[in-house]
């Protein structure tokens, strides 16, 4: 393992420093060798860091141990990808903002399929939204589509059972780390989707998940993928975010139209009225990626 791996894990590990500075650095520094060198007028110059803030990521840095903490992660059957490595997803290193770093529980293959496709909604599905999630994804588990999506309750939770019950594949990514997953009634799902399947995140395992940590998880939700379905989403939500990461990643977003009366469909309807393609049946996502036939 090189030394820039090494060295992007430890950064990751350090509290006082995000994803996104962790990328800032590479782009400076793309081995991650000089920067406990830096000035402080470079800290500030070229990352917005101030000197205070520098010196507490050199202390975090140099009191971090790689070996340990790995070992550690290997007990737990933890591993990790970085950017620099052929076994990170595929789609995913394309997108703005890549994280860096990704902690991952299961077959991590699963994440670079050529046939992702990503499924966000409501916590709380009408009928119709169960039936309709059971009647579009099916017929594609069915022809080995990868089912994508954040392991929240309601549509999420649906979504990757769908996938296990009908023989398929899914991914889960979570928005705190793979020691902490939420909601905790989903733990027994997570316990079988790490079997043969992929349990996925950004952040370290001993992360708790934070309110701020669910947006940022959309964005990979959506960046893995080469589409995102919405299956009933209010105007204002975390799936609406999801599709609009998707479209600004150049994806294709699908939407499930609803009835004009229940507030769960504000959000998908809307979409359609922006251009998202209407879907009825597993047929209108297959037409759209035609190639795979």
């Amino acid at each position: 393992m090189n030394g820039v791996i090494k060295r992007v894990f430890l950064l990751a590990h350090c509290k006082s420093v995000s994803n996104q500075l962790i990328n800032n650095l590479l782009k400076i520094d793309p081995t991650l060798t000089n920067f406990l060198l830096f000035k402080e007028i470079e800290w500030t110059q070229y990352l917005n860091i101030q000197a205070q803030q520098a010196t507490l990521i050199k202390q975090e840095y140099n009191s971090l141990c790689f070996e340990q903490l790995n070992d550690q992660y290997n007990r737990n059957k933890i591993s990790f990808t970085t950017t620099f490595q052929d076994n990170y997803p595929t789609l995913l290193k394309q997108i703005a903002d890549p994280p860096p770093i990704l902690f991952y529980k299961g077959n991590i293959s699963l994440a670079s399929h050529s046939k992702l496709l990503s499924v966000v909604g409501t916590r709380f599905p009408s009928q119709y939204g169960r039936l309709a999630l059971q009647h579009i994804l099916k017929p594609l588990i069915k022809v080995n589509w990868v089912i994508v999506s954040g392991m929240a309750k309601g549509i999420d939770t649906i979504a990757h059972e769908a996938a296990l019950s009908n023989n398929g594949e899914t991914i889960a990514v979570i928005a705190g780390g793979l020691n902490h997953v939420y909601p905790k009634e989903n733990i027994p799902l997570s316990e079988k989707i790490i079997t043969s399947h992929l349990l996925l995140s950004e952040h370290p395992p001993d992360t708790k998940p934070q309110k701020w940590h669910f947006p940022m998880r959309n964005r990979i939700i959506s960046g893995v993928s080469i589409g995102t379905i919405v299956i009933q989403a209010k105007r204002r939500s975390g799936s609406l975010i999801t599709a609009h990461q998707a479209l600004e990643q150049n994806r294709e977003v699908f939407a499930v139209p609803g009835s004009i009366f229940e507030e769960c469909s504000s959000g998908t309807n809307e979409l359609i009225l922006s251009g998202a393609k209407l879907v009825r049946k597993a047929e209108d996502i297959k037409d759209e990626f035609h190639f795979f036939d």
